[in-house]
């Protein structure tokens, strides 16, 4: 049942896609709504404020004003902002209803969710679910933290909410409940927003023990992923290694579906999946199980894949210049993501440029990978100084430091060690507004070396 909006003030934290949805959607349904940003406004804001305004929600920006948080009746908050943080802890002095705008979206619709949860290859899973079954004919956009705000599909005509799930989204949401959810992969990150590992690895996973969804699909390859079965009581599914019952598993070159009744299905040749990496793999395999819970046919299932073009920033190919390939993955924003880009070269050593804004993870692993894997290192951003202490400690030679973005790109290339990889292992906010903005300027700059050379 909706809830009944009207003349309810609300305040939304933060002046984001997800926020301006949200305001939009809530001031449709009569709430009075304020949209609090913290940080000044600029020029590119006044556009969208406009056109707020003239929808009758109030902006404020420049300070998260108490008196705005104190008469609000509802609190809906951004990803971004910590729980520790001054307005986050104003709200709860003040014992304020405070959600997400997932859970917003979640309470206004009566349709599934799908969730995908994990570190790393969650939106590419989350598009490729999505594309399988809008293929096998059912209404499914991709939504979530994807960039795409959940409360945009709330009153259009759909099957399933096909939804990338953050840490920070499961932790303000107190009743999200989907009918399926999936737990790709596990490794510390997001330490800042979630304050250790223990509480990181427990907000994701109480997407499963506390919401308790009617089926779990897990990786069997991870440990504490996998052990997860004994304290659920969902139908659970497996996925990147044969089970007793079902899963979905690779062997010989081929991908394979173990059914409910213990059918073994070949799904599709691993020559014919179009994505780099055993990570990906990973992926596809969860994506499979998804659509295959749901009912799309597995002709279906195959086609959809070898039909699915990769997400933008995700071992991206951009270009080869003067015998050297360019590739854009500046959605490796942590270690383990950087790790499983290296990884998906195989034999091949790259150039790697990383560095940006530390998330202060270990680097011992990363060290080791990258001193297997990369004929060079470029480093930038404020994390280079520990990069570099990290990976001369492990006996990397080959390091460089550059002060600029483009200076990274131009030695990297200018080195012809290999193909050059932007896999930053870190956040972007020291250079960028978001690492959708890197890897925008990486290809951007990287086309325009390859149009010089060509003139």
């Amino acid at each position: 049942m909706k809830r009944k909006w009207l003349n309810f003030d609300v305040t939304i934290l933060g002046l984001s896609k997800s926020g301006i949805s949200a305001a939009k959607y809530l001031a449709d349904k009569g709430a009075n709504c304020t949209i609090s940003e913290k940080r000044e406004s600029t020029p590119e804001d006044q556009e969208k404020i406009k056109e707020l305004e003239d929808l009758g929600i109030k902006v404020e920006m420049g300070s998260n004003k108490p008196e705005t948080i104190m008469h609000s009746d509802v609190i809906i908050t951004s990803p971004g902002i910590p729980p520790h943080s001054e307005v986050m802890q104003l709200i709860k002095s003040h014992n304020i209803e405070c959600i997400g705008e997932l859970e917003l979206a979640y309470r206004e619709t009566g349709k599934p969710f799908i969730a995908i949860t994990g570190t790393n290859g969650k939106t590419t899973t989350t598009k490729l679910v999505s594309e399988i079954l809008t293929k096998g004919g059912f209404k499914a956009p991709a939504c979530g933290n994807i960039g795409i705000p959940a409360t945009e599909f709330i009153d259009k005509d759909m099957d399933f909410f096909v939804a990338e799930v953050s840490s920070f989204q499961i932790a303000t949401s107190k009743t999200f409940k989907p009918q399926i959810a999936v737990f790709l992969n596990y490794t510390p990150d997001h330490i800042d927003w979630h304050g250790d590992e223990e509480e990181y690895f427990r907000v994701k996973a109480s997407l499963f023990t506390e919401r308790q969804p009617a089926w779990a699909v897990l990786n069997a390859k991870s440990l504490k992923i996998a052990y997860l079965k004994l304290d659920i009581p969902s139908e659970t599914w497996f996925f990147n290694r044969e089970s007793e019952d079902k899963s979905v598993f690779c062997s010989d070159g081929k991908i394979f579906l173990k059914d409910e009744e213990k059918k073994v299905h070949e799904i599709m040749e691993l020559s014919e999946v179009p994505l780099k990496g055993k990570h990906n793999l990973e992926n596809v395999m969860a994506a499979i199980t998804v659509a295959h819970i749901v009912g799309v046919n597995h002709e279906v299932i195959k086609q959809a894949i070898m039909e699915f073009t990769p997400p933008e920033h995700r071992l991206e190919f951009v270009a080869e210049i003067n015998g050297v390939e360019y590739y854009n993955d500046s959605k490796g924003t942590n270690c383990d993501s950087t790790i499983c880009a290296l990884r998906a070269f195989e034999t091949q050593k790259v150039v790697l440029i990383a560095g940006g804004r530390d998330k202060g993870t270990d680097l011992t692993e990363f060290a080791r990978e990258v001193k297997k894997r990369a004929a060079a290192v470029i480093l930038i951003g404020e994390a280079a100084d520990r990069f570099d202490l990290a990976l001369k400690k492990e006996g990397m030679e080959n390091i460089y430091r550059e002060k600029t973005f483009e200076a990274a790109i131009d030695k990297a290339g200018e080195l012809k060690l290999g193909p050059v990889l932007l896999s930053p292992a870190c956040a972007s906010f020291d250079m960028f507004k978001n690492f959708e903005e890197r890897g925008k300027v990486f290809k951007e700059y990287v086309l325009k070396k390859k149009t010089v050379r060509s003139c």
